[in-house]
């Protein structure tokens, strides 16, 4: 059994750490490179780094900043935030990243996903989906949530990997910063009817919703952020208890 992955999310914006309550409010949760190397001595297995404006913006993902992160961490890193082309891609993975995580670009162009996988392998590539639950049916939104799309989370999730993705990074917008637990019913549809690594995001708020979404919601790994960003949630502590409900993690 493949050990399950606890994931700390640095979201970026004018080079600061911040997190918010479904997409929006957003408020300062301190240096991202710092933020990143204390989690790395903490015991994280991975970390994920998403500049968060810079599709809004029309820009790329900071190098610098990925340059200063990959240099203070020993862990796997993902990079996203306005990934574009083969080329940002590359300059990101010269700068220290380890995989990359596209969204919106994929949306508008869904031939990107092939030709990333393609270039770079599969193992490389997340796609993030990030969908709301409108009226019963989950709907893919993108540019950091902001624009709804016509495409509806399973179908899309399909078609990601089928053209290549390596994992995806699934996001509840309904429940990104609530607190109040991932939404495992969801992810146990997408874990059931996909065969790549799903990443849970959105809604983490006590060690029991680690625990939930990996029992019921079949997550491969879980993402959060505000809980580890503001000491709410020790990792030691979390893996602990992981195990003590025999999940297996990286102790």
């Amino acid at each position: 059994m493949l050990a399950k992955r606890i994931i700390p999310c640095l979201d970026i914006k004018n080079g600061r750490t911040v997190k918010g309550v479904n997409f929006v409010n957003l408020i300062d949760a301190g240096n991202p490179v710092e933020l990143a190397k204390q989690y790395a001595l903490a015991g994280a297995d991975e970390l994920v780094f998403l500049d968060i404006s810079a599709t809004l913006e029309n820009r790329s993902t900071t190098l610098n900043m990925v340059l200063h992160v990959a240099e203070q961490v020993n862990i796997p890193f993902t990079v996203g935030g306005g990934i574009s082309s083969i080329a940002d891609v590359d300059a990101l993975l010269k700068c220290g990243a380890d995989k990359i995580s596209i969204n919106s670009s994929a949306i508008q162009r869904p031939e990107l996903i092939n030709e990333l996988s393609n270039k770079f392998g599969n193992q490389c590539i997340v796609v993030a989906i990030d969908a709301k639950q409108i009226e019963g049916k989950w709907i893919v939104h993108m540019a950091g949530g902001t624009i709804p799309t016509k495409l509806k989370l399973f179908d899309w999730a399909k078609e990601v990997e089928q053209r290549g993705a390596g994992e995806i990074l699934f996001t509840s917008m309904n429940n990104d910063g609530t607190k109040n637990g991932f939404a495992n019913d969801a992810l146990a549809k997408l874990s059931a009817s996909l065969n790549i690594p799903i990443i849970a995001s959105g809604g983490a708020g006590t060690i029991q919703h680690f625990v939930e979404t990996f029992a019921l919601g079949k997550a491969d790994a879980a993402l959060a952020a505000s809980v580890f960003h503001f000491g709410e949630i020790p990792i030691s502590e979390l893996k602990k208890e992981l195990r003590n409900n025999n999940i297996e993690v990286r102790l």
